[in-house]
């Protein structure tokens, strides 16, 4: 694969041109576009998701800044705008009288303007626009050792991997951790089928037209020509493996160009590309992934109207 690519390039590549399902990494349904429609899906009746973990936030921040040493910093991945992470920082602030230093790490440039701007009264923002595993490594590697981290994944942003992947990924998230920082991680739970089908396609459209925009982005950024008119949103659960999975499928036979990488592709009529996983957990599976990747669990709260836990984890010695 010619290195003069951008990985976006590399990725759609990848994963357009390969036999089989056909598939695009979830990362880049992201874009500011992207991040502002999922904005929207967090705000609609159907995805009780975000408001659970708001919910969460809200009543038990001042426990979480409580479990924390005095001085201690706060990196989130994906924060997005930053709205849910205000009472944390709030409370932060109020236990120690000054703002809490906050790193906001996200791929999108329009998120962050947004995030500094919105939190500058409760936190010092610094934004880092990179992927989590490098935003985090530059905040390790910049801070001063004595300072305790609290690190952010909230809204079940780790639901986009499976369990062996979820494990994996942590455990490279705790490389960089050192003893007496945490991780809260939030993680939509196991409901009726139907409750989280509903989430994931709603009847406003607002998640098809987030799903759509990854053509849109291959498109703008690519020189594609992807009608996005003929592909629908669809949503499955597969309940052996506890996820939803969001597809797009052609409503008819497409020939597609995408000069940048240099692809040519016929979709056939009725042939789906896999944009995101959403793996929905049991709180065993919750317990078992700290453990393999060496946190420690020490609170958990979980929503009243909406199955949803948020996990207080240390890092272990």
């Amino acid at each position: 694969m010619s290195s003069s690519l951008s990985e976006f390039a590399q990725d759609v590549l990848a994963g357009l041109a390969r036999s089989g399902q056909r598939e695009l990494p979830s990362k880049y349904l992201y874009d500011d576009l992207g991040s502002a429609l999922f904005e929207a899906i967090t705000r609609l009746p159907e995805y009780g998701l975000t408001r659970a973990d708001e919910r969460l936030l809200r009543v038990h921040s001042p426990e979480i800044a409580a479990a924390m040493p005095p001085g201690a910093i706060v990196a989130e991945l994906g924060s997005g705008s930053g709205r849910k992470t205000v009472s944390i920082l709030d409370s932060l602030r109020a236990r120690t009288g000054h703002k809490p230093r906050y790193y906001a790490i996200d791929l999108s440039t329009a998120a962050l303007n947004t995030c500094a701007r919105e939190l500058a009264s409760c936190a010092a923002v610094i934004p880092i626009e990179a992927a989590y595993l490098d935003g985090i490594a530059r905040v390790a590697a910049g801070r001063d050792g004595s300072q305790p981290l609290l690190v952010l994944f909230l809204g079940s942003t780790i639901g986009n991997f499976d369990l062996s992947r979820a494990t994996e990924f942590l455990s490279a998230l705790r490389s960089h951790l050192s003893p007496g920082d945490a991780l809260l991680l939030g993680a939509d739970l196991v409901k009726p089928i139907p409750q989280m089908l509903l989430a994931y396609d709603d009847p406003t459209g607002v998640t098809a037209a987030f799903n759509r925009n990854i053509l849109g982005r291959i498109n703008r950024e690519l020189g594609a020509d992807f009608d996005l008119t003929a592909y629908e949103h669809e949503a499955r659960y597969h309940e052996p493996v506890r996820r939803i999975e969001m597809y797009l499928r052609a409503r008819s036979r497409q020939h597609v160009s995408i000069p940048n990488p240099g692809l040519r592709i016929t979709i056939e009529a009725g042939e789906t590309i896999w944009t995101e996983s959403s793996h929905k957990f049991l709180l065993s599976d919750l317990d078992s992934i700290a453990h393999d990747s060496g946190f420690r669990p020490v609170s958990r709260w979980i929503d009243s109207e909406w199955p949803f836990a948020e996990n207080l984890w240390s890092a272990g010695e």
